[in-house]
């Protein structure tokens, strides 16, 4: 025999399942009615950051695929050459990063200043 009551068990799953429901709902509210800035909510920077981390993502693989090293050991093998600048990515990638940790900074600061709703 079990050494716990799996009815029991569900049940309180359920109590856990409906609480985590609560909050996340809670979370929502919160951040769809809290202000991060004077034109957008908090919901809309949470957005803005996370498209903000999967450009710089996307950039970076690309940077770094183009700036991958193509050994030839003969002449007649086929050459790899960029067609996009390095440098230019490289510098995108920057720029994102320093808008992601700014958003990410600020979002964390109003998560400690804000009550849920």
């Amino acid at each position: 025999m079990p050494a716990e009551d799996s009815t029991e068990l569900l049940k309180e799953a359920e109590r856990v399942f409906a609480r985590l429901l609560d909050l996340i709902s809670a979370i929502n509210r919160t951040n769809a009615n809290t202000a991060f800035d004077k034109v957008s909510s908090i919901s809309d920077a949470i957005a803005k950051r996370d498209i903000t981390a999967k450009k710089r993502d996307f950039l970076s693989g690309i940077a770094d695929a183009a700036s991958t090293r193509q050994d030839r050991y003969s002449k007649s093998e086929v050459k790899f050459v960029a067609t996009l600048s390095i440098a230019q990515l490289q510098k995108q990638v920057d720029q994102l990063s320093k808008e992601f940790r700014e958003l990410d900074t600020k979002l964390q600061e109003l998560n400690w200043k804000t009550e849920l709703v």
